[in-house]
């Protein structure tokens, strides 16, 4: 009930402030959501291309089957869900679904985001534990979950309550 009513609100300042129909915000979402998706595209394609990669270096058959398994899910996970919103809009083109294809496309691309953020700390956590060993392995990736937690995570929640203010 509430996210309904703050939906109204949503489109009536757009409609007041930029003259726009739902429809219209709903086609300025997609566009929105499609351009951080090439924000995010780059790192995406680093990530699977060091997966795509990794088996065939000589180091790697030294790695223990878990940090393997860590990575390999979180990157193609993250992989996965980040393009999932193409797979979306392509089932619903010409059937008159763009309000609940934003509404998946939002929860994939935060699922997506999430996701990708635990894969790099994966990475950190396995180029630490190859090149420095597992207790630095453990801290660097304790750090960089508070960095990308505090930057992905803490960071919008402060501006989305202070749009809220």
């Amino acid at each position: 009930m509430a996210e309904e009513s703050r939906l109204l609100d949503d489109d009536r300042w757009n409609r007041a402030a930029r003259g726009e129909t739902p429809a219209e915000r709903l086609d300025r979402n997609w566009r929105d959501l499609l351009q951080e998706l090439r924000v995010v595209q780059l790192g995406v394609q680093l990530l699977t291309a060091l997966l795509l990669t990794v088996p065939f270096k000589r180091a790697f058959l030294d790695l223990a089957p878990r940090q393997v398994l860590v990575y390999a899910v979180t990157a193609a996970l993250a992989a996965g869900l980040l393009i999932a919103p193409v797979v979306v809009h392509r089932s619903v083109f010409r059937h008159g679904g763009r309000q609940q294809m934003v509404a998946a496309g939002q929860w994939l691309v935060v699922a997506g985001l999430t996701t990708f953020g635990l894969a790099i700390v994966g990475v950190v956590a396995l180029i630490a534990d190859v090149v420095l060993g597992p207790v630095v392995a453990v801290l660097a990736a304790g750090l960089a979950l508070v960095l990308f937690g505090s930057l992905w995570g803490v960071v919008p929640a402060v501006v989305r309550r202070s749009v809220r203010n």
